[in-house]
């Protein structure tokens, strides 16, 4: 017997694919085919876009009954409501233009008034082509957030967004027809009129650039890789799931990629192990000891991968018996009982949570649940106990973590997002998506990163004693390894996202993986499952997976869970094979079955593993939905950019979200890459109109939408999202008396010197101003932060990783946006002004953001401490920054170090100012470092901002 010891990521994926099934099932698409209207509301909460009844997520890993569905909330009445600007209805008597895709274009037969000359119609199935794109993960009839903050339309809401809609979801529909083949854009331009061009050209670069269609290993999206790459490089942090897409879609896209992967193997969690063994008798198996099951088949873009590949899946079949300590087997109407107990409790944990409101952050699931059981002590009584305890580690199993430290009120906020269809296997392993993703994409093996550098000018990932430059990164570590510090990033990653990362739980799923020399359990089942008489070992080879039907050979793979699953960790691998063999012996012998020793053995250590320290991702107490999205967020003004199961929150957890999370960030730095590269046009060939530009912000900065302190913000009121981008700028008075107590005698002279030179330079003007973009919640968020201008300044660098530029440091994303708010203000009538705001109130009045700024101004107020300098010091003008290691770096090279006298002038906080820049940094100007009370400030303003 050979006992080995190796390592998993989770197990969930989406796609509509070939499955291999046993038993006929019944067509898995939503029985319901109704859909929302269209709504003013552009961007409504998932869990409300549709009442289809679909199948819910599965609060157990053991396969669902026929009847465990559940339907979407349907759209309150505020959703179902139209401005004046949106047109209710169409008339279909021309063969052009079609319903609005609201309930009326989903059901031809409902009275709608004549609008034939606004809405297209490009194929009379609508429905379906809804349904498809909602399996993509689009709302059938209005925007996602991604495509809103892209751009994909010039007004979000009314007739233009109707018709975009309509043509994304038919593009979508289209390629999913055939997914090995590419979808061109001319495939579409004579089935879409003329004067929606613009709309086809919007929508078909959106989901290519954002891989939801033309992706995968089809050779017709293989051949699409250019020979040569043409622009900039990447570094990829990890082979996993997460990474390889990301690899391939850039790639494809024309940067220059380069992947570094700590093991000798591409996959990460997900691992497929070759077992065999048996002599003369040879018998072999595919296991898959990491990522397993495939959970909902409706658009699963893993399952995409297996029709291109031309594998079938095959369904986990629902007959699931259980099994008592004695190994006899649990009674059917026992086990429905208590099944029915358990979603009950769970029903009532749910109900607690909306009347408990904010509290229930604070509370775990499991307190909740072992509240409710001794409540309701009828609900399941003592003799019940072991079975209900099953239940609990099968929880626990799903969600990687134990019902003790899973969070109450967001354990399940990912549920409205779930993919149907059925729980299936991939036959010969996952390991096969692997292989197809990494073909030909230039992997380096056996490079451990331990340090990664990020600044305005690129970024440097170092692994043992080499180093690798790139333009961008894109960092794929498990959130395991970023818990445990091991990998050191310069500067320190924000705070913001160093907080989320802590609050995030990540927890534990272990496997023993047993090739048998022949098949001695029953052929008509995929799943079984073992109770146990003690609460604290319940996890402990508590499920059984049947690999025969998809290994390729008699295996079985007993599941280790919760609390056992880290007891596991140092378990021996021959006690752990002696318990299960004791397990299975007790269900078979009885019957008079013979229960063979194993070939070969294999024990997972997924915990111990220095490459992830961990299986998948939960919300653990105190956490929510939102750190997904702070995970996800980049740094270093668009050079690291991170993507795993850890940062998607729609699939945390699951294998498919990691391969998401990969497509969406090869968009990410895609776009990010192509702004840098408008703006160094823009840089060599300046606009004439720089002046009038320069003048017309001042202008709209005489009545800032918010005012605090030195700071003021500007942003257009159109756009409601709070992620939109806003202008923040910040004035340098001359200095005041609050900020000169303390100061050394000769300082107020040494201030007073400066700024007579600083006038001089900037038309005899008493101010200096620097700006930067951020977003609307940043800039609400600063607000909060309690202190003074001192705080708020160090916030802005330490936790918000934001650097302060002068006006020509904007860049041409800018200039639109001040040109947008301009033309936005013109319209607007006198008494809607934005100086009602200058008290700091915001007109912003959405509900959910509102209550999120709430709380994390509470979290702001508990770590506004103020660091040290030289951490908190910033260069200001042409997105110069000092890094604590002394580096002064600008947007294109590390230009010098930091000489004696900057860091002289620093420590003692004295006011130098020169004529000639700091050695190494080209064109004229005035440096000069200028201190707050605990805050140091280094500026290098150049002549020309």
């Amino acid at each position: 017997m050979d006992s080995s010891s190796e390592v998993p990521d989770q197990l969930f994926s989406l796609s509509s694919i070939e499955i291999i099934t046993n038993t006929p099932e019944p067509n898995p698409i939503p029985e319901s085919t109704s859909v929302p209207s269209l709504t003013s509301n552009p961007n409504p909460n998932p869990a409300q876009f549709f009442p289809f009844i679909v199948p819910k997520k599965p609060r157990r890993s053991r396969p669902q009954r026929g009847s465990a569905r559940t339907s979407f909330h349907i759209l309150p009445p505020h959703y179902l409501t139209f401005d004046t600007t949106t047109i209710t209805a169409a008339s279909t008597s021309n063969n052009n233009f079609a319903p609005p895709p609201s309930s009326s274009l989903l059901n031809p037969n409902s009275s709608v008034p004549d609008f034939s000359d606004e809405i297209i119609v490009i194929n009379k199935d609508s429905t379906g082509e809804a349904l498809i794109a909602l399996s993509a993960g689009f709302p059938a009839d209005s925007l996602t957030d991604e495509e809103i903050e892209a751009g994909v339309v010039s007004v979000v809401g009314g007739i233009e967004q109707v018709n975009y809609t309509i043509i994304r979801n038919h593009i979508i529909a289209k390629w999913r027809e055939n997914i090995s083949s590419w979808v061109s854009k001319e495939m579409f331009i004579n089935s879409i009129p003329k004067h929606c061009t613009s709309l086809l050209n919007s929508a078909y670069n959106y989901l290519v650039s954002h891989g939801y269609i033309n992706f995968g290993v089809a050779p017709a999206i293989k051949e699409k890789i250019p020979a040569e790459p043409s622009k900039p490089s990447i570094v990829i942090i990890g082979a996993g799931l997460s990474g390889l897409a990301a690899a391939r879609q850039l790639m494809r896209l024309g940067f220059k990629v380069t992947v570094l992967e700590g093991r000798k193997r591409a996959g990460g969690r997900v691992y497929t192990k070759r077992m065999e063994g048996g002599g003369g008798n040879k018998v072999s198996a595919a296991a898959d000891l990491g990522g397993s099951v495939l959970t909902g088949t409706l658009g699963n873009p893993l399952g995409i991968l297996a029709r291109q590949l031309g594998h079938s899946l095959h369904k986990v079949r629902d007959k699931c018996p259980l099994y008592q300590m004695d190994g006899k087997p649990v009674d059917l109407d026992m086990d429905r009982k208590v099944e029915i107990a358990f979603n009950r409790l769970l029903d009532k944990a749910s109900r607690l949570r909306q009347l408990m409101g904010e509290v229930s952050v604070d509370v775990s699931l499991g307190a909740a649940l072992e509240t409710f059981r001794q409540v309701y002590g009828d609900a399941v009584n003592t003799e019940d106990m072991n079975l209900f305890n099953w239940h609990c580690a099968n929880l626990e199993y799903a969600n990687a973590g134990l019902m003790s430290k899973l969070s109450l009120a967001f354990w399940d906020q990912d549920d409205p997002y779930d993919m149907g269809g059925d729980h299936c296997f991939l036959p010969g392993g996952n390991g096969r998506l692997v292989q197809a993703l990494a073909e030909n994409v230039p992997i380096l093996y056996e490079k451990t990163v331990h340090t990664i550098r990020y600044g305005s000018d690129g970024v440097q990932v170092i692994a043992g004693n080499q180093v690798f430059e790139g333009d961008m990164a894109l960092c794929t570590i498990p959130l395991g390894v970023l818990k445990s510090g091991s990998v050191k990033f310069i500067p320190e990653l924000p705070q913001r996202k160093l907080d989320g990362m802590k609050r995030l739980g990540y927890g534990l799923l272990n496997k023993v993986a047993m090739l048998f020399p022949y098949v001695f359990w029953e052929t008509d089942l995929d799943t079984f499952g073992h109770l146990t008489d003690d609460a604290s070992t319940r996890g402990e080879f508590f499920l059984f997976y049947s690999y025969s039907p998809v290994a390729g050979g008699p295996l079985v793979i007993a599941l280790v869970a919760g609390e056992a699953a880290h007891k596991f960790e140092s378990m021996p691998p021959t006690d752990a094979l002696t318990k299960v063999l004791q397990i299975l012996k007790g269900i078979y012998e009885p019957r008079g079955i013979n229960v063979p020793e194993p070939i070969q053995t294999v024990c997972t250590r997924w915990g111990s593993d220095p490459f992830c320290l961990g299986s998948y991702s939960n919300v653990a107490v105190g956490s929510s939905g939102d750190d997904y999205d702070i995970m996800a967020e980049n740094v270093g003004d668009g050079r690291l950019f991170f993507a795993g199961e850890a940062t998607n929150r729609r699939y945390p957890a699951t294998m498919h979200g990691a391969f998401l999370s990969g497509l969406r960030e090869a968009a990410n730095m895609a776009r990010y890459a192509r702004t840098r590269t408008m703006r160094m046009k823009v840089n060599r060939n300046p606009s004439k109109n720089a002046h009038s530009c320069a003048s017309l912000l001042a202008d709209l900065f005489r009545e800032p939408d918010l005012e605090f302190g030195s700071f003021s913000v500007i942003f257009g009121h159109k756009n409601l999202d709070p992620k939109s981008t806003a202008i923040l700028r910040v004035t340098f008075n001359e200095p005041r008396k609050k900020n000169l107590e303390g100061s050394k005698p000769n300082q107020q002279h040494s201030n007073k010197v400066l700024f007579q030179q600083l006038q001089s330079h900037f038309n005899q003007q008493q101010q200096l101003h620097v700006y930067t973009l951020l977003s609307k919640q940043q800039a609400l968020e600063l607000r909060e932060v309690r202190g003074g201008d001192e705080m708020r300044l160090n916030y802005l660098c330490e936790n918000l990783g934001v650097k302060l530029v002068g006006r020509k440091g904007l860049g041409p994303t800018a200039d639109s946006l001040i040109a947008s708010i301009r033309a936005e203000r013109g319209r607007r009538k006198p008494a809607s002004t934005s100086m009602a705001l200058k008290s700091g109130a915001s007109k912003l009045k959405t509900g959910n953001l509102k209550q999120k700024l709430v709380r994390r101004a509470k979290v702001v107020s508990n770590t506004n401490k103020l660091v040290p300098p030289p951490s908190s010091n910033m260069i200001i003008g042409n997105a110069l920054a000092v890094e604590p290691n002394l580096n002064i770096v600008n947007s294109n090279k590390i230009v010098a170090p930091l000489n004696s006298e900057i860091v002289n002038g620093i420590a003692s906080e004295e006011i130098r100012t020169t004529n000639q820049a700091p050695q190494g940094i080209s064109g004229s100007g005035i440096y000069a470092t200028f201190p707050f009370t605990s805050v140091s400030l280094v500026f290098f303003i150049f002549l020309d901002v």
